[in-house]
């Protein structure tokens, strides 16, 4: 790996406090760049000032040619962009090549979420007589109740929970701490979960959540858990934990809450990220208008 790109990788993960996760995603965009200029240079060596945005260009037609979707190719581009801009801070090149090149455009799909209906049948489903099914069930209102990640989940440990304060204080993206409330039925079944949970859980485990066997959750176990909850209920084809993420946002906005404290709520640094919520809440509105209003309808009244 070039030395250039082992000094940025080690400057998102020190100093841009990003998730370890996104650096390795970062990395093997800049790997694959970098075999891309080995490749056009015909050169062992990599001259960064050399590369310009006709180079870039050419990068990201050749991704475009292997069938990549316009989603990804704008996610490398954005990795290309920030990494430029650290070599231009660090003044190894005079001018950021990546600075004019402009997003590919793509269709945002609106992300697939729970009717409140669904969500109340999904959340009867597990078995509270046992140790499973009350860890399980914990854990699907945790999701639907904080909207937190997965990792988040998996991560998350007993004095993060503020049962006095009904808040949650969760260690998100780039070790960011963000405070969520914690609602009454969440807090009371995380509560029984935990009178139980130190005949199961491992001395030296000190997350919340733990297998039968003691040891920590992980998170293809975590997914299975609730694939088998929502596969009975719902329709939606990606049943995963991210889509009780998407639920909670959806409900909050339905339920009038302000997108920036949605945005707070869910961890988001962008506003932009969390406004994809605000077309599911429009159409929402427009099924309630079409339901109440007399002259929505072509019906006579």
């Amino acid at each position: 790996m070039d030395k250039y790109i082992r000094g940025f990788i080690k400057y998102i993960l020190l100093e841009r406090r990003y998730s370890k996760n996104t650096a390795e995603s970062y990395s093997n965009d800049l790997i694959q760049f970098e075999t891309f200029l080995r490749e056009y240079f015909r050169a062992d060596t990599l001259f960064w000032h050399l590369v310009d945005k006709k180079v870039i260009r050419h990068f990201l037609v050749e991704l475009q040619g292997k069938g990549l979707s316009r989603r990804s190719i704008a996610r490398k581009l954005a990795t290309l962009k920030s990494f430029f801009k650290y070599l231009s801070r660090e003044e190894i090149i005079s001018i950021n090549p990546a600075l004019s090149i402009k997003m590919p455009k793509f269709e945002r799909k609106l992300p697939e979420y729970i009717s409140q209906k669904e969500i109340r049948e999904i959340l009867k489903l597990p078995e509270i007589n046992t140790f499973e099914g009350l860890r399980d069930l914990a854990i699907l209102e945790l999701f639907y109740g904080t909207g937190m990640r997965l990792s988040e989940l998996i991560h998350l440990k007993i004095h993060q929970v503020l049962f006095k304060e009904d808040l949650v204080r969760i260690r998100g993206k780039g070790n960011k701490d963000r405070v969520v409330p914690l609602g009454r039925v969440a807090k009371d079944i995380l509560k029984k979960y935990l009178q139980v949970r130190p005949q199961y859980a491992l001395n030296s485990v000190d997350t919340i959540f733990v297998l039968k066997n003691g040891k920590p959750m992980y998170p293809m176990a975590v997914q299975r858990i609730v694939k088998k909850y929502l596969s009975p209920i719902s329709r939606v084809h990606q049943q995963s934990p991210h889509l009780l993420r998407h639920t909670y946002a959806t409900h909050l906005l339905n339920a009038g809450a302000s997108i920036r404290v949605v945005k707070d709520l869910l961890g988001h640094e962008s506003l932009s990220t969390t406004q994809v919520y605000t077309h599911l809440s429009i159409e929402h509105l427009k099924d309630i208008y079409k339901q109440a209003h007399p002259g929505a309808s072509d019906k006579p009244s």
